[in-house]
């Protein structure tokens, strides 16, 4: 516990960052929903079950046998996490000067195509961009804009990435349909079809709910025909893999799997463990099968939405509906006095730091803007976004309604809210490490 005087001190060293904050000085933590749950009971007996040989462990063998199970790749690749993934992907996918086109790309998978010179474009459908409007599937791409920019010069394009659900654009599913459509409009222009799958059971669990031909599904099934659509995947493990660490990067590609695995030995590890240790893989392996049980889903779903219901009554402008692992307030229309140059969402995340050690993420300008480097001209965010992610089987319902009780507080004083400015920024992933100030 820390006091108010104690929190502003806290805030004001880590440079009105609260990346570089310690943990211990948090009492709640929202900042993401990666890597930060409460693995199970069988995860920590699968632990000590872990077998450490460097090459060819049993836990190895469980492990890709539990991802090929669910996805159907042939090729498995095991990463530290997802960004590792997305690194080996389009460095062998070569996109130095190319386009990767996306329904929306998270802040890795953009800067990894940025640094190795290629040009992230977000094609989200145009609901998406409407945070008040209800829509089963805003995570959805827009086919009309993917077959345009197809059709002009598919060579162009180093392929095509479906984020599920969509976390740059509210924790949004994308709907088996539209999936399914973008692959086969990829697929006619033979351009690869990747999905960022990091929270492949959560989209998984709201086609069976939200597209009716499903609702008798199981979710794995569903699942599964989700990969089936696929050229590929990269996995982040601390999501939807209910894991601490951990990914994979999955192909049917042979040539483009050896390229691959090249590259991993480089840079990763040997190819039966790549960056992780036996009990890794096989927490992941469990956390794969625990992932996909419905009155488990039904449970996450339930917190999110308790979540974004009490910030409405407490007349906070969310995302709607909530999205399967996080509430996106929308931080711009929340205060309206504040430009995206001033960094509403950072704004806000600082004041709910303050105002009850609750620490959240920006997704907006902070994340997204700087100057882009295909044009060299400064860009700001499409949406102006505050995520509050909550970590896997880790907080209870009263936790959740101190969160409410702090944000009711800060929305009473939102008024006298003030922007902030940037005083220091690295190149790529400016988020994590820049230094701020008020203004």
């Amino acid at each position: 516990m820390t006091t108010r005087p104690e929190r502003e001190r806290i805030l004001a060293a880590a440079d009105w960052n609260l990346f570089r904050i310690p943990a211990r000085d948090i009492l709640i933590d929202l900042l993401t929903d990666s890597g930060t749950g409460a693995m199970s009971s069988e995860q920590w007996a699968g632990i000590m079950r872990g077998d450490e040989s460097y090459a060819g462990a049993e836990s190895w063998y469980r492990f890709r046998d539990r991802v090929r199970e669910l996805t159907g790749f042939e090729h498995i690749i095991p990463t530290h996490q997802g960004r590792a993934a997305e690194r080996i992907l389009f460095s062998c996918l070569d996109v130095a000067d190319k386009v990767v086109v996306s329904n929306t790309h998270f802040d890795t998978t953009r800067a990894n195509v940025e640094y190795l010179g290629g040009r992230a474009l977000d094609i989200p459908v145009p609901e998406a961009l409407k945070p008040d409007e209800e829509h089963p599937f805003k995570g959805d791409i827009d086919l009309d804009a993917l077959g345009r920019i197809l059709s002009d010069d598919a060579s162009d394009v180093a392929c095509v990435i479906h984020t599920i659900t969509n976390n740059s654009g509210g924790g949004q599913p994308a709907s088996m349909a539209n999936i399914r459509a973008a692959s086969e409009l990829c697929r006619s222009h033979d351009v690869p079809f990747y999905l960022d799958a990091c929270r492949f059971a959560g989209n998984s669990y709201f086609i069976k709910l939200r597209e009716e031909r499903y609702a008798e599904r199981t979710v794995e099934s569903i699942a599964r025909e989700t990969f089936s659509l696929a050229d590929g995947a990269t996995f982040s493990a601390k999501k939807d893999g209910l894991a601490n660490i951990g990914g994979f990067l999955g192909s049917n590609d042979d040539r483009l799997a050896r390229r691959e695995q090249e590259l991993l030995i480089l840079t990763e590890g040997f190819p039966t463990y790549g960056g992780l240790a036996g009990r890794d893989l096989e927490a992941i392996a469990i956390g794969l099968r625990e992932v996909v049980e419905e009155d488990y889903l039904r449970y996450r779903l339930a917190s999110v939405a308790y979540l974004g219901e009490g910030l409405m009554e407490a007349g906070y402008p969310i995302v709607r509906p909530p999205g399967g692992h996080a509430v996106y307030i929308d931080a711009g229309s929340f205060l309206p006095a504040i430009g995206p140059q001033e960094l509403p969402g950072q704004t806000l995340a600082c004041e709910l730091y303050v105002e009850g050690g609750i620490r959240s993420v920006e997704i907006g300008t902070l994340m997204f803007g700087g100057t882009d480097p295909s044009t060299g001209e400064e860009r700001t965010a499409t949406l102006e976004l505050l995520r509050l992610a909550i970590p896997r089987r880790t907080y209870t319902k009263s936790q959740i309604d101190y969160v409410l009780d702090v944000a009711t507080a800060v929305a009473e004083r939102r008024e006298s809210l003030k922007g902030l400015r940037i005083v220091e920024e690295p190149a790529h992933l400016r988020h994590f490490t820049a230094r701020l100030e008020p203004l």
